[in-house]
């Protein structure tokens, strides 16, 4: 297990120092293929804990985590631009490499909402959407076709192009908006939402991630859900790690780490209802509720979940 261990690290830091030299992140062939045999490198399970890597492995993964992001962000820009020249681009979603895995990641999430949630909501936040809202345009289209979608990235340019997609859409065009703030200084329109949506890439280290979970966790309605992204394994080569205790402020409902193509594992929380509450707890979390996920299994994504136990953390 040490050796296999051992050999994964050296494969990710070898194609690290190739990504590392790259004049450029946006797509090409070469681009490409790095990233490709990243993600291949990095998807099979694996018991790699990635926080008791060495100093030099640590340093590897941040970078290589901002690497790719700003390689994921090139990549959307690109398809959201050759979208946005289509009449009626929504028709032709599947020209993105990975729609496939939105259509799934969207399933998994939809089936995880339904769990926790006791009615359909009527307003959603995505925090992080980008110039191309494959989540926000899959739930919208496919799970919640009542609800409307409040979108927020701080690139202009990003809210531009993404509005641009759903523009020519009679349906999408009256329920998604697309607003240019920094999450961390929206307050009050939080209130407002039943369910937040935090993409994995907003907040690219432990401290970032922390400060807009406690921001959210500041501001959002008491009851209200939030749905966040990290990753378990070696897929926390790929993106952040978001951990239980990290949830100030909210009771952890479930945690589900997919074992397929979907790289991402989906955490759901409830925000606390008293401020008793807030003040004593750092995060609760529930262990019958990990009995409950353990048997779910929507689109076979495999099932492995963390063992969580309940943790009551003074602040």
């Amino acid at each position: 297990m040490v050796c296999e261990e051992e050999l994964l690290i050296e494969k990710v830091c070898s194609l690290y120092e190739q990504i590392s030299s790259l004049e450029s992140l946006k797509p090409c062939k070469n681009v490409d293929m790095l990233f490709t045999k990243l993600v291949l490198t990095c998807i099979p399970p694996s018991p790699i804990d990635v926080t008791k890597l060495n100093k030099t492995v640590q340093d590897i993964r941040s970078h290589l985590i901002k690497l790719c992001g700003e390689a994921e962000g090139h990549l959307e820009s690109h398809y959201s631009t050759i979208l946005g020249s289509y009449d009626k681009p929504l028709n032709h979603l599947n020209i993105f490499p990975y729609y496939s895995n939105y259509l799934k990641l969207g399933h998994l999430e939809f089936t995880i909402l339904s769990q926790h949630c006791t009615h359909v909501p009527t307003k959603v936040a995505f925090v992080g959407s980008g110039p191309l809202p494959l989540t926000s345009i899959v739930l919208a289209s496919n799970h919640l076709p009542s609800t409307t979608f409040h979108n927020y990235d701080m690139d202009p340019l990003a809210n531009s192009n993404a509005m641009r997609l759903v523009s020519s859409d009679p349906d999408l065009s009256k329920r998604m908006f697309f607003h240019t703030n920094d999450i961390l200084e929206v307050s009050n329109a939080l209130k407002e939402y039943e369910v937040v949506y935090l993409a994995a890439l907003v907040g690219m280290d432990k401290e970032g991630k922390n400060r807009i979970i406690d921001h959210l966790g500041k501001h959002m309605n008491p009851g209200a859900l939030l749905m966040l992204r990290s990753a378990h394994g070696a897929r926390a080569f790929l993106y952040p790690v978001v951990e239980p205790c990290d949830f100030r402020g909210f009771e952890v409902l479930s945690v589900f780490h997919p074992s397929d193509e979907v790289i991402n594992s989906v955490v759901i929380a409830r925000k606390l209802y008293h401020s008793l509450e807030q003040g004593l707890v750092g995060s609760m979390i529930l262990p019958n509720k990990c009995s409950e996920i353990q048997a779910f299994n929507p689109l076979n994504h495999g099932n492995m979940i963390e063992e969580l136990a309940v943790e009551e953390q003074l602040l």
